[in-house]
């Protein structure tokens, strides 16, 4: 597994579900099935879209997709309390999202 300076996958063409495993334990997060919704959700919308959304576009397209209660800032945050947007992307084996610092 090669990441950048940042922890993000070098190469996100090698991501896979046990890779993603292990990019969570480097953030401290254990993955569950919450998570692993998000995660599918922002590689497919990369997949879709060839972009990240930033931070309030992420939001509300989860809201539109999942539903107002999995659309929340208090419910991502829940799930990854370092910065929502950013870290379902290194879990996701996906490039840093603009914005992020």
């Amino acid at each position: 597994m090669q990441l950048d300076r940042q922890g993000f996958l070098a190469d996100p063409s090698s991501w896979n579900e046990e890779l993603a495993e292990r990019l969570a334990d480097t953030i401290g997060i254990r993955l569950t099935e919450e998570h692993w919704e998000i995660v599918r959700f922002i590689r497919d919308y990369y997949r879709r879209y060839e972009y990240l959304p930033n931070a309030r576009l992420f939001v509300k397209a989860i809201q539109k997709s999942l539903g107002a209660d999995k659309g929340s800032s208090r419910y991502l945050h829940k799930l990854f309390p370092g910065g929502p947007l950013k870290q379902v992307c290194l879990v996701a084996g996906l490039p840093k999202p603009p914005g992020c610092l």
